[in-house]
């Protein structure tokens, strides 16, 4: 495992462990095989475990699993205060004890804000005393770093990293997203600040792997097919020295072997001009295909009405970029073979999924969209097939 320095010169993995999407069993985690690869991780030198108040089950697992190990001291823990629940001073400390009981520790390594929009949410933060609470715990050592997550414009990250004196940064940045949100410009900004950088959705949660045109596959393979895309989107990130962690939210065995594979032999510099012009080629095939820019990140969830709103835009960019069968499968078996449906035809246009899109994307629009390609005549009739067999 190659390691990159925080702020303080200690060690931190280049790969980093996301635990927003660990398997699922049933209505929880699957433990064991959260465990199996939590352990997997640090055993091959991943030493940067991050979660988040809001991911269900996700911390009290990871905590768990620690304890179980005896592994809290061989890792760091990074976890997120949720501002958007914090409505007075003494939320946050509630908020935090209760991080520090489901985590099974007495201190936090990196603690972020989450998903801090403008410098007006941390103002609003700073009324209620943050600023004096953070640094109280950052005198006990309860919290070691500071830090906050970003998924807004390049300028309205530079404002929020020049508005307080940040242990670290985190925004989601790929070969896709070098332009859009926090982008290389801010990048470059942390990076001049000496402020460490950990990158989130480095594949765009799987897309830049499982819906890549399959033109693009084979430009992938032609240029080394030794290469999985997955590692062609993990060397493109790491050939950046501004870059200290990239989280990979790993929910296989396999694919922890493989991105500590990876992340144990990548050298800063090391792409080519050739690797370049691949990446130009891929980008210029995805964007032919892909209709709605949605990473999958959930926070738009749940539905009142139960869109299942990330799975309805995974099979509609299926469908363009995999073709007409298997997006209308993955639609027919995500959205509509369920006792409860969960089909964009069951939005009421409310908005206030939008009000939480990290993306910005207009939601209720491209639900529309989906309904009128997806759910078609041919929908239409497999569905009412499918309620007289008694399928749902």
């Amino acid at each position: 495992m190659q390691y990159r320095s925080n702020r303080h010169g200690e060690p931190l993995s280049l790969l980093g462990f996301g635990c927003m999407r660990f398997q699922r069993a049933g209505r929880g985690i699957d433990m064991a095989k959260a465990e199996e690869q939590i352990m997997a991780a640090i055993r091959l030198g991943v030493n940067y475990f991050d979660t988040a108040y809001i991911y269900p089950g996700s911390e009290a697992a990871l905590g768990e699993i620690l304890e179980r190990n005896q592994a809290r001291d061989k890792v760091n823990i990074a976890t997120k205060l949720p501002h958007y629940m914090i409505k007075k001073p003494e939320d946050m400390e509630r908020c935090f004890q209760e991080q520090l009981q489901r985590l099974r520790t007495d201190h936090i390594d990196y603690y972020l804000m989450h998903m801090l929009p403008e410098v007006t949410t941390w103002n609003r933060l700073k009324g209620l005393g943050v600023e004096e609470w953070l640094q109280e715990k950052l005198e006990s050592g309860a919290i070691r770093n500071v830090g906050f997550s970003n998924h807004g414009s390049s300028a309205t990250f530079c404002e929020l990293l020049d508005a307080w004196d940040w242990d670290f940064c985190q925004f989601q940045y790929n070969y896709i997203d070098e332009f859009t949100q926090a982008g290389r410009r801010g990048m470059e900004h942390a990076a001049a600040k000496g402020i460490p950088i950990v990158i989130m959705e480095p594949l765009r949660g799987g897309r830049l792997v499982n819906l890549l045109p399959e033109k693009a596959v084979q430009r992938f393979k032609r240029a080394d097919s030794d290469r999985t895309p997955a590692e062609w989107g993990l060397r493109w990130l790491w050939n950046q020295p501004e870059i200290t962690v990239v989280l990979s939210g790993m929910n296989s065995l396999e694919m922890v072997e493989e991105n500590c594979r990876i992340a144990s032999s990548v050298h800063a510099y090391e792409l080519t001009e050739e690797d370049f012009q691949v990446y130009d080629d891929v980008i210029a095939e995805i964007n032919r295909k892909i209709k709605v820019g949605c990473t999958g990140c959930a926070y738009c969830m749940p539905c009142p009405q139960g869109v299942d709103i990330p799975g309805c835009f995974r099979a509609y960019n299926e469908r363009y970029s995999e073709g007409l069968y298997t997006g209308m499968k993955e639609y027919f078996m995500c959205t509509t073979l369920r006792t409860r449906q969960s089909n964009a035809g069951r939005c009421v246009q409310c908005g206030r999924c939008e009000q939480h899109c990290p993306q910005h994307i207009e939601i209720r629009r491209e639900l529309k969209n989906v309904k009128r390609v997806m759910e078609n005549p041919i929908y239409q009739v497999i569905k009412l097939g499918a309620h007289m067999l008694g399928r749902f």
